[in-house]
């Protein structure tokens, strides 16, 4: 006789699946520091004027962004080389600016609308009338809380 009897029918071992979690989370990992969430696509270049007494903002989803420059290459035969403002994703005039203030607080939650600011990224060599054109309007849609972006001196 054998040393060694079988006992019953031999059953499969269930699959390990204590590595499952490790493989899932070193995905989701790559996934993150792949993936770049770009909100607009800047269709104007500008480049931004330095300052000394600069703050940072601490709640940037309370922003939003007013761009204001020369538009880029590709769009530049089309619109010529002045300076245009863009909002979000497309390029406007300074009467749809309070249209868009109403539309960028519509969409904050209603604790947050007062806290709203508009960020003015123009460039440095843009004329002072299209930025002030800009800051009118701003003040007709009620939208007080306006910040300039600059860089460190």
């Amino acid at each position: 006789m054998s040393k060694f009897q079988k006992k019953g029918k031999a059953e499969m071992p269930e699959l390990n699946t204590s590595s499952l979690p490790d493989l899932i989370f070193s995905i989701l990992f790559f996934f993150m520091i792949v993936t770049s969430m770009r909100e607009v696509e800047l269709k104007v270049e500008f480049k931004t004027p330095s300052g000394t007494e600069l703050e940072k903002l601490e709640r940037k989803s309370l922003v939003s962004n007013i761009y204001i420059g020369r538009p880029t290459r590709e769009y530049r035969a089309k619109l010529g080389s002045q300076s245009r403002i863009q909002l979000n994703d497309k390029f406007a005039e300074v009467a749809n600016i309070r249209e868009y203030v109403q539309d960028e607080r519509e969409s904050l939650a209603e604790r947050d609308k007062p806290l709203m600011k508009i960020s003015i990224k123009g460039d440095k060599d843009t004329a002072m009338g299209i930025i002030t054109d800009v800051k009118m309007e701003l003040r007709k849609a009620w939208a007080l809380s306006v910040v300039y972006s600059a860089a460190q001196r």
